[in-house]
């Protein structure tokens, strides 16, 4: 065969698959708002969300973020956004540090329903387009919020067309049975398991 032969083929099976390809996108004609759940034991969760917020800031529409679980400490998103971006996306951070470090329930629950009612606040508003609830699948794993007010505030009370996201890992069922997009990061490997710490730029 030859290298012509060989590029007819190749363009003729790539046409083959654009017109199969335009008649699945022309039946997606539908928009809402979606429920997306990031969660896994692999890195990237807050990180692909946060992909979401900026092109979301990219496009001027209006966002919000509500850090359940980590503290005060710097990281990229966070100074970006607080320093170039703050009236375009509101940023709470409501958590005072994973649980293994604070090590007081009540005041982590405390917290954990703060931040639940400031996201309600925040999804209630129509201004904001899309909602990151960062880490709120860490607070739903030790009952600090009660996944049946979740689930319900989601589908009852959440605007058609603002999009939310969660991440965390060990998503409740309750919460990836109504999501409309669950990605689950599976782990291969770790620089952790290495010995080696968090790193600007990569972890914050």
């Amino acid at each position: 065969m030859t290298e012509q032969d060989d590029n007819a083929r190749h363009a003729t099976k790539m046409a083959k698959k654009k017109a199969a390809r335009d008649k699945i996108m022309a039946t997606k004609t539908e928009e809402k708002g979606l429920v997306i759940v990031h969660t896994g034991k692999g890195k990237g969760k807050s990180s692909a969300a946060f992909g979401m917020i900026f092109r979301h800031i990219a496009h001027g529409r209006k966002c919000a973020v509500v850090q359940f679980i980590k503290g005060g400490m710097s990281t990229g998103e966070r100074d970006l956004i607080l320093s170039r971006f703050s009236d375009m996306c509101a940023f709470h951070t409501m958590g005072e540090g994973f649980t293994w470090e604070t090590q007081d329930k009540s005041r982590d629950t405390e917290m954990a329903q703060a931040a639940w009612e400031k996201a309600k606040e925040l999804i209630r508003d129509p201004s904001n387009h899309m909602v990151l609830l960062d880490e709120i699948n860490i607070a739903l794993r030790y009952d600090y919020i009660d996944i049946n007010d979740v689930v319900t505030f989601l589908t009852e009370e959440k605007p058609e067309m603002t999009h939310v996201v969660l991440t965390g890992r060990n998503a409740k069922d309750e919460l990836i049975e109504v999501a409309d997009l669950v990605t689950e990061m599976e782990l291969v490997k770790h620089p952790f398991r290495s010995g080696i710490k968090a790193q600007i730029g990569v972890e914050y």
